[in-house]
């Protein structure tokens, strides 16, 4: 084939119709076409030339170009599309007929000097005959760029449609995971994001949520799901106008799907109630969601700002008797009476689960009778020690713990007039309890110390101010012996924390986890030791605390 005047115009139609069937833009139809036409005049000409070629958008008509470039003389490697700037001097004195010089883009007539490094010679060169072969690899990069742009645009329109729900017709099933048709391509429904054992026939209509696009190497991959949480909540925002339109918010999903569901809601206008408005008119709204999700039973919620009253709703329909909340480890106790244990803990732990999904909290469910043992066991420890460490008779140590004390810190130094509310201490009872505490609190740091320095470690460290004696010990058990090695720690080294890993949580020990301390106080005194050593400069410190306070101040301005 040749490229004459007789099929000029039969480019442009071609790519015309190409881009048309492909719905892409005909200009990379041309490009491709131009690429292809490049590739089989190398294959004339030599593939160490560089040959460009250019179709003219409105005549089909095809340039063929040689272009050689002006490089340093050290970096001339391909003398075929390469040349320095003494050699190129010749050219630029004796042009050939329709040969041009380009710099930056722009047609140079006159040299002020010699050519530079990056200037680019081009010279018309004769059209090719293209063979069957060369044909043939020009129709292949054809092909091959027209499903890139096809690529690109799945990608372009399919990337900031990723957490909404989409109709598609099924194709085919490959090894149980289900291959649709999205319009413009092909998307995969995983086995793993299917509900139950669901089962598709080629052109069947299912409804998905598009969960991740991402642009891989053999094309843009288009992930659905039916069972992500994210998949009922899309499902309600279609059903319930009133989730569509702000004024109810879906706050948080767990999901078993194809099982069971919690759905935690709450309203912005007084007048509306959150859950009725999500059933329906009976449970018409909430029903359509039911059937699309193959009968999945959905307790709808209102959501709490309250964590433990939180929780009491998403427990539903279990009754809950008490709740105890540990903030800091983000984990909760809820007590409830024994006969309904096991609704609150569900078929298969299923109630629990998804109630702590929902919270984003640990949960321990205990009975009211194993609760009442626990506390009784706590009450006879605290009693025990306060019977061995301040000589004290057993009625007296339980009167102690009764009122609320729970170490020896707090009966030596609490005021006295706490002590004097307890039946039969007087002002010289408070004293000699206040004295007794006080004399084994120094005892006691008097042996940590000791320990302490028996295990190496170092004034520096023992001087620092907010370490107790036990504490110092506890951090020389753990290695932390010098003011360099505490100030190298991590205020979750002290305080402990929790590590997510695969989902699951997993305690991290602190140091000083036994002392309560927190983590902000770990964080201080950890800086407080590297300004010490000079590791940090106070002013920076202080600097960048202002910036943070100005940082708060106009997001609550904001």
């Amino acid at each position: 084939m040749a490229i004459t005047s007789a099929n000029q115009l039969e480019l442009l139609q071609t790519a015309e119709a190409v881009a048309r069937e492909k719905m892409i833009d005909p200009g990379l139809v041309i490009e491709a076409m131009e690429e292809s036409l490049a590739r089989a005049a190398k294959s004339r000409y030599g593939s160490e030339m560089d040959i460009r070629v250019h179709i003219d958008r409105k005549t089909g008509r095809a340039t063929f170009t040689r272009v050689r470039t002006v490089v340093e003389e050290e970096e001339l490697e391909n003398y075929q599309a390469e040349f320095t700037a003494d050699q190129a001097e010749d050219y630029f004195e004796q042009p050939k007929p329709g040969s041009v010089w380009m710099r930056d883009g722009e047609e140079v007539t006159e040299f002020a000097g010699k050519p530079q490094v990056g200037d680019t010679f081009e010279e018309i060169v004769p059209p090719v005959e293209m063979g069957r072969i060369a044909a043939q690899s020009a129709k292949q990069v054809i092909l091959q760029k027209v499903r890139e742009a096809e690529r690109d645009k799945q990608y372009e329109d399919f990337k900031d449609r990723a957490g909404t729900i989409i109709n598609a017709q099924v194709k085919r099933e490959e090894y149980g995971n289900v291959i649709v048709d999205v319009g413009t391509g092909e998307a995969i429904l995983r086995r793993n994001e299917k509900i139950g054992r669901e089962s598709y026939r080629p052109n069947d209509r299912i409804r998905c949520y598009i969960k991740d696009v991402r642009r891989e190497q053999r094309g843009p991959q288009i992930f659905l799901s039916r069972t992500d949480p994210q998949f009922m909540a899309e499902l309600f925002k279609m059903e319930v106008p009133e989730i569509y339109e702000g004024i109810i918010e879906i706050k948080a999903v767990a999901r078993d799907p194809g099982s069971r569901a919690k759905i935690a809601v709450i309203s912005y206008d007084n007048s509306i109630d959150p859950v009725g408005a999500c059933v329906g008119m009976r449970g018409s709204r909430v029903q359509a969601v039911v059937n699309e999700l193959q009968g999945e039973k959905i307790d709808i919620i209102p959501w709490n700002e309250d964590m433990p009253t939180f929780l009491v709703n998403a427990l539903q329909p279990a009754e809950v008797s008490k709740v105890v909340f540990d903030e800091d480890a983000e984990r909760i106790e809820v007590v409830v009476p024994e006969e309904q244990l096991s609704l609150a803990i569900g078929r298969r732990g299923q109630n629990v689960r998804l109630a702590s999904q929902l919270t984003g909290l640990d949960i321990d469910i205990l009975t009211e009778e194993e609760e009442s043992k626990r506390r009784q066991a706590e009450f006879e420890v605290r009693t025990k020690l306060f019977m061995e460490t301040l000589d004290l008779d057993e009625f007296f140590a339980q009167l102690l713990v009764s009122e609320g004390f729970t170490t020896l810190e707090e009966v030596a130094y609490v005021e006295v007039d706490e002590l004097l509310v307890i039946d039969g201490v007087d002002e010289a009872t408070a004293g000699e309890l206040q004295a007794r505490a006080r004399d084994v609190i120094d005892a006691q740091n008097a042996k940590a110390l000791e320990n302490a320095r028996e295990l190496g470690v170092e004034d520096s460290l023992l001087a620092f101010e907010g370490l107790t004696p036990q504490m110092i010990e506890a951090l020389a058990k753990d290695g932390v012996k010098t003011l360099e090695d505490f100030a190298t720690c991590a205020d979750w080294e002290l305080a402990g924390g929790w590590t997510v890993v695969d989902g699951e949580r997993s305690k991290d020990d602190g140091s000083l986890e036994p002392f309560d301390i927190t983590l902000e106080e770990a964080q201080d005194m950890i800086m407080t030791a590297r300004v010490m050593l000079g590791w940090v400069d106070p002013d920076e410190l202080l600097s960048s605390d202002e910036d943070d306070d100005a940082d708060v101040e106009e997001e609550q301005e904001a």
